[in-house]
């Protein structure tokens, strides 16, 4: 029986012996454990700090995204909350805009189906009877687009963007060009509203660009895009886009430098970083070669953001910048021997150089901004001959490579506001105001009258526009701008040559509207 226990015994110190050093190995397992997961933590807090420095670093939207901040421009990479209805796939996005209502002019011209601005929303030299009845595209042109980015590294992402813009009226792509030469042939008061423009009807007549993106070291793009001048006119006026009632949006040629013709870049590489709060860009459109309207151009930018307050830089230089005008009658029949591509136009032929700056400063439900924009046009130094190739098919049958004996300056200043009424509610309202030098010479030199469009003159603008985002896509809203030419810049006008309606020296316009306005 002793022998029993003391065996017994001697198994359950054993025992107790064996569980003690499992006990120790546990603990040991414990404390490695615990020494593991404190530096693994140690380690995710450590990058967690260095994500949140490095986001610190640079702004919330980069300069990819910097591009869709307003419609109908670059819109092409924005980013957007997860719960959004984006309509996308695999970081492909299919986007647009519509925009219609109906309008009244005092001083307008019939409706074109191809002008980008398809009436005379700002005073023009074709208006003089009333018009009233459907206004496409006032508040923003309307387009559709295709836009993707996809991660193709760490932190670096591929981007494209396609875009189209049309008149919802029609359906017909725009076709600023195309709207001219419609008019060909036809004496002022028989002609419809056409304007000039960059956009030519092309399959993507507004975009057709793709590059490469990080937040550290800028966005890297190429092909066919938008000036840095056009961003700027864009970003800088209340009512950016607009081209019933923006003089920037609807004359064009501020964004351009110049031209509406190079409003958009063809041939176009654009880089753009942010530094902190400062932003850089450079932009390059380089020549098609030979005899073509496509000139190279050189655009740069600088600007900066601080406490709700943003001002932005631009200067460049554009060759061989075209403004196309219908042919007359007897230019017309002249242009035969150039009865090829699209269509044939008339067309002034410059250098320009071009300077911006643009502010805008943002508190509370206030937005204010202002800008001022001065373009010197000089006769080119590498003239253009008839048969010169322009944007879209078309053809420059009768250049003109001596309009500017003394260089002509052309200068724009303007102001606005826009305010916040309520979330989706605003109000906003902008004045323009355009001069230009007397440049001619001889009998003209120094004029102050409609006597020639190288006598000096002034155009100024004021709109007012109420905004209505009632439902999460669609808006209604209603303006009006009130637009005056007067000497220089009323040359050649209906209301200005002794047509019933005269006014002298000066030619104004009206143009109240309403529309709705669909995005996604």
């Amino acid at each position: 029986m002793k022998k029993t226990f003391i065996s017994a015994m001697a198994v359950l110190a054993f025992a107790t012996a064996a569980h003690a050093d499992e006990l120790t190995d546990i603990k040991a397992q414990q404390k490695q454990l615990r020494e593991q997961m404190t530096r693994r933590l140690a380690d995710l807090e450590k990058r967690q700090k260095a994500l949140e420095a490095r986001k610190a670093e640079v702004p919330t939207v980069n300069p990819v995204d910097a591009m869709a901040a307003d419609l109908p421009y670059k819109a092409a990479v924005k980013a957007r909350p997860p719960e959004n209805d984006d309509l996308c796939i695999k970081g492909i996005c299919l986007y647009g805009n519509f925009d219609m209502g109906v309008t009244y002019q005092n001083h307008g011209a019939p409706l074109s189906p191809l002008a980008v601005g398809p009436l005379d929303y700002l005073v023009s030299k074709n208006a003089n009877g009333a018009y009233f009845g459907a206004g496409p595209n006032q508040l923003s042109t309307s387009f559709i687009g295709l836009r993707g980015k996809q991660e193709i590294a760490d932190n670096l992402y591929a981007v494209f963007n396609l875009q189209t813009q049309f008149d919802p009226a029609s359906g017909q792509a725009s076709s600023g060009i195309g709207s001219v030469v419609q008019n060909n042939g036809l004496p002022t008061g028989f002609q419809n509203a056409f304007s000039d423009s960059s956009k030519a009807g092309q399959m993507f007549n507004n975009a057709a660009y793709f590059g490469v993106s990080s937040p550290i070291y800028g966005t890297l793009t190429m092909g066919r895009q938008s000036a840095l001048s056009s961003d700027l006119v864009t970003n800088y006026d209340a009512l950016g886009g607009s081209n019933a009632w923006s003089l920037l949006t609807y004359q064009g040629a501020n964004g351009g430098g110049g031209d509406t013709e190079d409003r958009i870049y063809d041939n176009s590489y654009e880089y753009r970083v942010n530094i902190g709060p400062v932003r850089l860009a450079a932009e390059a459109q380089l020549r098609n070669g030979g005899n073509s309207g496509t000139g190279n151009a050189f655009e740069g930018d600088v600007g900066f953001d601080y406490m709700g307050f943003s001002i932005d830089f631009v200067g460049g230089k554009v060759y061989d910048a075209v403004s196309a005008a219908p042919l007359s009658s007897a230019q017309l029949q002249a242009a035969t021997a150039f009865a090829i591509g699209n269509g044939q136009v008339a067309g002034t032929v410059s250098d320009n150089t071009v300077f911006q700056v643009g502010l805008r400063y943002t508190i509370g439900p206030w937005k204010l901004f202002g800008g001022y924009e001065h373009v010197g046009l000089s006769n080119p130094n590498s003239p253009l001959a008839a048969g010169a190739f322009l944007d879209g098919g078309y053809i420059l049958a009768n250049p003109n490579n001596a309009n500017f004996p003394n260089d002509k300056i052309l200068q724009t200043a303007w102001i606005g506001a826009k305010y916040a009424i309520m979330p989706n509610l605003d109000v906003a309202g902008a004045y323009y105001h355009e001069w230009q030098n007397s440049y001619g010479t001889g009998a003209i030199a120094g004029c102050n009258t409609v006597a020639s469009a190288q006598c000096s003159g002034t155009l100024d603008a004021v709109s007012l526009v109420v905004d209505w985002r009632f439902a999460r896509h669609v808006d209604m809203y209603a303006g009006a701008m009130w637009s005056q030419a007067a000497n220089g810049l009323a040359s050649g006008f209906l209301q200005t040559n002794g047509t019933p309606g005269n006014t002298g020296n000066k030619a104004n316009s009206v143009d109240p509207g309403v529309g709705l306005r669909y995005q996604f």
